[in-house]
């Protein structure tokens, strides 16, 4: 682990899963977008559809705010809804008085692209693949005054322990965990949300991910009221739509959790599955990054470019690893899905391997 002060980009932070699926994506299997390929489910669409009704009416917020503020047992105050969990990155670098910016990765890049686009400048603190990319709070410059890390982290599909995140807490700090994938974990292990008692957490959550709602843009902040109203003050006017709201409401109800935690098993299985099958590919030369608890996997393996090429003319769309800080071109991640598109999906990988050996 180590600390990056050169302020230099040599990634592109603005590539994400979904310029993997773009123009001819159709017609390829999408392991390269980390939103579960079966969502959002019936009875969530008709929730959305039938908010519809009341298009005319500018978005109140009230009834969604206080669902997310009761799911997680925290006063209504402690709320912000966003246009997705990504909106909440570019707020943060607009509303707080910034000196020492510091971003954990391999990680999600928009808070560092958001940050950047603010005038902040950014150091990055690299994980490292033989520490398991595990985090180290004393890796962490002790004059950082926001430090923003993943968990489980995109693309590593880490898991931090709680406890640890907590330590790099202090006070004068702003630290962002950005939580988009928790609720895939079952039981929400390692969980910070509804936590009032670490100073100057910021929660950051997504509904896009589980719940198969990436265009209609529906996310949350927690944090201390002070924030939020900060926050508030940078945000426009009527920032998610009627719909999103009728969504963050449905998607807080018991029936709806517990459909999420249902999935969260899901996924793990349908995660070890592909794990399985990929170690298969060991003396390739491929290794996994273990343990995984996201619904993503991270993969380093030799030649990944021609891999990724090979693997799109046979069908299937894999998300590169070298936009992330911390990472190279011999890294790709795999989004986790059902069984029969995994086994498609090894089959493929299988000759594309074999192809890209010749």
């Amino acid at each position: 682990m180590r600390t990056d002060r050169t302020h230099s980009e040599g990634h592109d932070l603005r590539h994400h899963g979904d310029a993997e699926v773009r123009d001819d994506g159709a017609r390829l299997t999408d392991l390269a977008v980390n939103v579960r390929a079966d969502t959002p489910p019936a009875w969530l669409r008709e929730r959305i559809a039938g908010s519809l009704a009341g298009l005319a009416a500018y978005p109140d917020g009230r009834q969604a705010r206080a669902a997310v503020a009761a799911r997680h047992g925290v006063p209504v105050e402690r709320v912000l809804l966003t246009a997705g969990a990504a909106e909440a990155f570019v707020l943060l670098a607009r509303a707080l008085t910034i000196r020492h910016a510091v971003v954990v990765h391999p990680q999600f890049t928009e808070p560092e692209a958001a940050l950047r686009d603010a005038g902040h400048s950014v150091d990055r603190v690299l994980l490292r693949e033989e520490d398991g990319f595990r985090l180290d709070p004393a890796a962490v410059p002790e004059d950082a005054d926001l430090v923003v890390v993943g968990n489980p982290t995109n693309p590593t599909s880490v898991l931090h322990p709680a406890a640890t995140i907590a330590e790099l807490a202090r006070p004068g700090r702003t630290l962002v965990v950005d939580e988009a994938f928790l609720d895939a974990v079952p039981g929400e292990r390692q969980a910070l949300a509804g936590r009032t008692d670490v100073p100057g957490l910021v929660v950051l959550r997504s509904l896009t991910k589980t719940w198969g709602l990436a265009g209609l843009r529906i996310g949350y902040a927690l944090a201390a009221p002070e924030t939020i109203a900060d926050l508030v003050r940078a945000q426009p006017l009527w920032p998610v739509s009627t719909p999103a709201l009728a969504a963050a409401v449905a998607c807080m109800e018991p029936r709806a959790l517990a459909e999420a935690a249902h999935a969260a098993h899901r996924v793990g299985t349908d995660r070890a599955h592909l794990v399985a099958g990929l170690r298969e590919f060991a003396p390739d030369g491929l290794r996994v990054v273990e343990p995984a608890e996201g619904p993503f996997v991270l993969v380093r393996l030799p030649k990944a470019t021609e891999v990724r090429r090979h693997l799109r003319d046979l069908g299937f769309a894999v998300r590169r690893g070298d936009t992330f800080p911390g990472l190279g071109e011999e890294w790709l991640r795999l989004a986790v899905r059902d069984r029969a598109t995994v086994n498609s999906f090894l089959q493929a990988l299988d000759q594309a391997v074999t192809l890209a050996q010749r």
